[in-house]
C-alpha cells in the first residue's frame, strides 16, 4: 500500500464525519469554567439576537469572553459556505471545559506561603438553523 493512499483516506473520513455546524471556540479564557457555564446556561436554546442581548447587558465577566466567541460563530455561519441567513441561527450547544490552572504564590506572615490558582477555560459555542 503506498504512503499516499493512507493519508488519503484519512482525509476522506475525516471529510465525512466532520461537523458542519457552525462555530467558535476560545481557547484559554481567563475565567473559571464554573462561572462562565452560569452565562452559557443563559443562553443556550436561545435565538443569536436574544442571546447577544442577554450577554451585553450582563456584569459578569464571562459574558463579554461568550459574547466575542457567538459573533465569530456568526461571522462564520454567514460567511463560510453553505451561508447560512443570520435570522435563522440559535444557540444549539455551548461547553466550558477546564483549561490549564496558572499557579501563584502571595507571600504570608512568618516565612508562609498561600497558593492562588487562577483558572482557565475553553470555551466552545455551537449554533444551528431553525
Amino acid at each position: 500500500m503506498a504512503k499516499g493512499h493512507r493519508s488519503q483516506i484519512k482525509k476522506e473520513r475525516n471529510k465525512v464525519n466532520r461537523d458542519l455546524r457552525p462555530q467558535a471556540h476560545v481557547k484559554y479564557a481567563r475565567v473559571s469554567d464554573t462561572k462562565a457555564r452560569i452565562v452559557l446556561e443563559q443562553i443556550k436554546g436561545k435565538d443569536v439576537d436574544t442571546a447577544m442581548a442577554i450577554l451585553e447587558y450582563s456584569p459578569r465577566y464571562a459574558a463579554a469572553v461568550i459574547a466575542k466567541a457567538l459573533k465569530s460563530a456568526v461571522a462564520n455561519a454567514v460567511n463560510n459556505p453553505p451561508h447560512i441567513d443570520h435570522n435563522k441561527l440559535y444557540v444549539e450547544e455551548v461547553i466550558a471545559n477546564q483549561g490549564p490552572t496558572l499557579k501563584r504564590i502571595k507571600p504570608k506572615a512568618r516565612g508562609m506561603a498561600n497558593r492562588i490558582n487562577k483558572r482557565t477555560s475553553h470555551i466552545s459555542v455551537i449554533l444551528n438553523q431553525r
